[in-house]
């Protein structure tokens, strides 16, 4: 162990009534709440109220010369918390936020704590070098950094131990008796947990040549886990296609399927597929919380105006209304948010999907199945001879689906459905250039929403972006009137995961198929068809959304940049 200077000791309390920051009566009624809650006296003032944790740790780092650093905005490394044991770390209340090969820099909530310095310091062999965090921010770092991470860990090696040098044997594991179950049944849980903590929409389980990457899709970006043990990954992906009544003999071809799993005190719906790679079987599981239920257009995160545009376009009694993106865009929360606003008694409704993927009642929902015949087209036949009002048509993929829908629209249905194109203009279009006629589109198609999603800007950590870089990066997205406009640039910090950005905002572009669009669409016009529909009235592309969203300091260029590729 190296030597170091300690910080003088001082008494938090004497030093608070000193500077008349507290009184002697506040600090003998602390003194006598601590004795019983057994906290820290400083952490015991700041919660009965007495003092700012603020004001607490600036007069520390004050009296004992020890920089405050605010953690939101310095920027650390997973890495070199680990460095110090999770144990340690959390008994002490302290936490690595650099280390070099000439120091450790060592985030403390309570700097007066000497022994603490004294144990950090048998770890490292160089200085160790004292910082006055947050207590909250600090604990925020420690679960980030270890989290269920460190846990997935040692249970992948506790497994590891129980194979030995053996395969995983699937009769163990398919019966429940052998042991083996127990630890792949834990590791499940912990991946679910973490993931749900994280709010991600995906889990991937992907076996490598030596290793086992676990990734999770967080605001539409996949973070990663990788694991020194790929044999793991045979038992969890027996185990999940157990959950989801898969055939585990067969890893040749691909196999979808579903499952519910309770985590964390809520229901959620797991959506399966596993794939053949070279290594094993890639598996991919999309998470839907259940008790969240449907969401309403306002908590979708539509602006005001395309709330207007979509509720007008679906109280039409007939007429098609396509929702276009690429997959991930959220478009079937659109749709379902819409259904959620026509479902009552004096409606039927029928969705025709691959796969349904919510659940609503007083819906006859249909699950796609090709492999015994119920494509979309069969299915969409049938559910028109069930009299249906309003028909969801989860996707239009083909010529014969999209005409099916279109003369479902004209004759006197509401059909919502999907389409993946760029954008709002080129939708109609491409149902052109599937072979659909054109006097049927004109005649069928009533309004099309596109919509992309944007990564919010943490409000804890964003920072104003360099007037120069923004100028000389994102030139072409620029306009004259955003030359005195602040734009903000993603930073890092404990609540986003170091990530810069917390949550997902909706950008959408939208027409409405007038008269006018109607006769330029049955001559099939393309040229025209697209100059006049980017010029009516309040028409705002993509782009130009997204930039409203970065004028007003909730997204970054780069992710405006992002869209409009």
């Amino acid at each position: 162990m190296l030597a170091m200077n300690h910080p003088k000791k001082i008494r938090v309390g004497d030093l608070l009534v000193e500077q008349e920051i507290i009184t002697n009566e506040q600090l003998e009624y602390a003194l006598k709440e601590q004795k019983i809650s057994g906290s820290k006296l400083g952490k015991t003032l700041v919660t009965l109220g007495f003092v700012d944790e603020s004001v607490l740790l600036n007069t520390l780092s004050n009296q004992l010369d020890i920089p405050f650093v605010d953690i939101k905005t310095f920027s650390y490394e997973r890495n070199d918390v680990r460095a110090l044991k999770e144990t340690i770390a959390r008994r002490f209340r302290v936490s690595v936020l650099k280390k070099t090969e000439e120091k450790v820099i060592l985030g403390m909530s309570d700097p007066t704590d000497l022994f603490c310095l004294d144990e950090v310091a048998k770890f490292f062999n160089v200085p160790i070098e004292p910082v006055i965090v947050r207590e909250s921010e600090l604990l925020d770092v420690l679960d980030m950094s270890y989290g269920e991470s460190e846990r997935i860990a040692s249970l992948v090696e506790e497994i590891n131990d129980d194979l030995g040098e053996d395969s995983v044997d699937i009769d163990d594991i398919v019966d429940g008796s052998d042991e083996n179950e127990a630890p792949v049944a834990k590791l499940l849980l912990k991946i679910f947990e973490e993931a749900i903590k994280y709010n991600a929409s995906d889990i991937h389980i992907e076996p490598d040549e030596k290793v086992l990457r676990i990734r999770q899709r967080i605001d539409g970006v996949l973070s990663e886990q990788v694991l020194n043990e790929k044999r793991v990954a045979a038992a969890l992906v027996v185990k999940l296609k157990l959950l989801s009544g898969l055939d585990i003999s067969e890893k040749r071809i691909p196999q979808d399927g579903r499952f519910n799993i309770k985590v964390s005190k809520k229901n959620i719906d797991v959506r399966i597929s596993t794939m053949p790679i070279h290594y094993g079987e890639s598996v991919v599981l999309r998470i839907l919380i259940v008790d969240e239920g449907v969401k309403n257009l306002e908590q979708i995160g539509m602006d005001e105006k395309t709330v207007g545009f979509f509720r007008k376009a679906i109280a039409s009694p007939h007429g098609l209304i396509l929702v276009t993106g690429p997959t991930g865009s959220g478009k079937t929360t659109s749709l379902y948010a819409a259904l959620s606003e026509l479902n009552s008694p004096d409606k039927k409704i029928i969705t025709v999907e691959d796969p349904v993927e919510y659940r609503l009642p007083r819906l006859s929902q249909v699950q796609v199945n090709t492999k015994i015949g119920l494509d979309f087209a069969k299915v969409l036949r049938s559910s028109l001879r069930q009299d249906p009002d309003v028909l969801l048509v989860g996707e239009i993929r083909d010529s014969e689906s999209a005409e099916i829908a279109l003369r479902a629209a004209m004759t006197g249905h509401l059909v919502l459905s999907t389409l993946h194109t760029n954008d709002a203009v080129s939708s109609a279009l491409r149902l052109i250039d599937m072979g659909v006629d054109a006097f049927l589109v004109a005649s069928s198609l009533k309004a099309i929403i596109a919509q992309r999603l944007v990564r919010r800007l943490c409000p804890s950590c964003k920072q104003p972006a360099d007037t120069a870089l923004t100028a000389s990066s994102y030139d072409y997205l620029l306009k004259p009137s955003h030359s005195n406009v602040t734009f903000y640039q993603a930073v890092g910090c404990t609540r986003c995961l170091n990530t810069g950005y917390r949550g997902r905002l909706g950008v959408f572009e939208h027409i409405t198929i007038s008269e006018k669009l109607a006769a330029v669409l049955r001559k099939g016009d393309v040229q025209a068809f697209t100059e006049m529909a980017t010029s009516e009235d309040g028409f705002v592309t993509l782009t130009e959304n997204a930039m409203q969203l970065a004028v007003s300091g909730e997204t970054s260029l780069e992710e405006v940049q992002r869209i409009s590729i």
